[in-house]
């Protein structure tokens, strides 16, 4: 699955994506396959001998608390959460984005999963419309069916920081743009935690 040539790797720019990874207590940012969270506390210690300077991230949805050195946020994929003008490039590959997926099982979900590690919001879009796409035709296996709920979830909640909106209006943005693409998310019938 590639992103077609008419969007060029669509790179969002994160909130001051300049400033070096250098956030303050308060901060909104995103935390790759978790979701958005919140710094809550900056402290230092020392690491291979040298003091370094660590974030306190606690994921707002599921409460999970992650601390991340300064120095490896980066290679985490930690940034910060999209600005609300790019939701709509992301909103734009939903309704008017090609796919191009393995018919394997196996490099789909390889690739996918891939994808999701990234934190890219507009890579999330791309597993998000490819499994929607893809259960049109045939029934997603169950790790596929768990990993469009993750994707929705991922996509929904960064989006609904983003425009400073509820995740129900964000999830409604999300279903009015598949349904451009004359996609629409599948029944799920089993609850997935």
């Amino acid at each position: 699955m590639t992103l077609p040539t008419h969007y060029p790797k669509l790179l969002l720019s994160p909130r001051g994506a300049s400033e070096a990874m250098d956030y303050k207590i308060g901060d909104k940012v995103v935390y790759p396959n978790h979701g958005v969270g919140v710094i809550e506390q900056i402290s230092y210690g020392v690491l291979n001998g040298r003091t370094e300077r660590y974030y306190m991230i606690r994921v707002v949805v599921s409460g999970l608390r992650v601390m991340v050195p300064q120095s490896n946020a980066a290679t985490v994929g930690l940034r910060s959460v999209i600005r609300s003008t790019d939701t709509s490039k992301v909103l734009g590959f939903l309704e008017k984005g090609k796919l191009n997926s393995h018919h394997d099982w196996k490099h789909r979900f390889k690739e996918n999963s891939e994808r999701m590690r990234t934190g890219s919001l507009l890579e999330v879009a791309v597993v998000l419309k490819s499994l929607v796409s893809l259960s049109r035709s045939k029934p997603l296996s169950f790790r596929e069916k768990k990993m469009l709920e993750r994707a929705k979830y991922l996509l929904v909640s960064e989006m609904a920081t983003s425009r400073n909106t509820t995740a129900e209006n964000a999830e409604a943005t999300v279903v009015k743009s598949l349904a451009k693409a004359k996609l629409q998310f599948p029944v799920m019938t089993e609850k997935f935690e």
